[in-house]
């Protein structure tokens, strides 16, 4: 494959990239910005992008793959305007952290050439957010889930498969539903806590002094609030079935934690807390 094209060259866009130049993956990368958005001539003169598409027709019909890194807000409308332009030998994935919905936008927009689109998410970021964020190391040994569909072929998934292992990811595959369900639980749903956590102490008159004496613990809990609350509204209300469940779920975790602490159920607060810290323990070796 010789051209790139990017649609949103933020952190993730970014990535890709400086991965892309680093180590001449493609022969040229083609960056697409938001019009509205900021500029992004300056990233050709640092080496990130070789090019701005300023012709958006000539963009895609020469691209080889296309990549929507935008917020998943916006995947819809870019379908829209890649569908004319699409030549019949050219894929495209997206890197959203919800499937299902991109999935089905992708199926009504795109029509007969729905099997060009499978879908990607690289579970690779960061708190920090934009284009100055962007690391071409980013990927690397970071697992990324593919959404192959009923009408994706072989010689396609092993296309993207290959291009994510150049990226230095570990590819896997999994059917959109699925992949919501799980990323509500381990990733959506922690964000939402972060930023709630954060606002709990905004609402307190306190505020500044609770601030002045955070440490370890709120920075920790925290860190991931930092990030682009733009990605992570869209993220919220693209996912919106799964994660509402999981707040729920997690509401009746925070009402049975009252109650034992009310009740000054001593062994039970114990084994409660205890049986979270083996899990955690668990997992962290299980990462080594």
């Amino acid at each position: 494959m010789k051209n790139l094209l990017i649609f949103g060259v933020g952190l993730i866009g970014g990535s890709i990239a400086l991965k892309v130049k680093k180590d001449t993956i493609f022969d040229r990368v083609v960056g697409m910005g938001r019009d509205k958005g900021r500029p992004l001539d300056s990233f050709v003169k640092n080496g990130m992008l070789d090019e701005v598409a300023k012709n958006i027709g000539e963009a895609i019909s020469s691209a080889d793959l296309i990549v929507i890194a935008a917020p998943v807000a916006q995947t819809r409308s870019i379908l829209k305007n890649i569908h004319p332009y699409l030549p019949v030998d050219c894929l495209i994935t997206d890197v959203g952290s919800t499937k299902s919905n991109v999935m089905l936008d992708a199926k009504e927009i795109l029509g007969e050439k729905f099997n060009q689109f499978i879908g990607s998410h690289p579970i690779a970021g960061s708190e920090k957010h934009g284009p100055e964020a962007a690391d071409a190391h980013l990927f690397e040994g970071k697992n990324i889930v593919i959404t192959p569909h009923e009408k994706t072929n072989k010689q396609q998934i092993e296309l993207l498969e290959k291009f994510w292992l150049s990226m230095g990811g570990i590819v896997s595959t999994m059917n959109p539903s699925q992949h919501d369900e799980i990323f509500s639980t381990v990733s959506h749903l922690p964000h939402l806590l972060a930023f709630a956590l954060v606002n709990l102490i905004n609402n307190k008159k306190s505020k500044d002094q609770l601030l002045e004496f955070a440490a370890s613990g709120f920075r920790d809990f925290s860190r991931i609030a930092a990030s682009s609350p733009e990605v992570w509204r869209d993220i919220s209300l693209a996912n919106k079935k799964a994660v509402v469940s999981d707040l729920k779920l997690y509401q009746k975790e925070i009402v049975r934690l009252i109650r034992l602490i009310d009740e000054k159920q001593t062994d039970e607060l114990n084994d409660y807390l205890s049986e979270a810290s083996t899990t955690r323990s668990e997992w962290i070796e299980s990462k080594k």
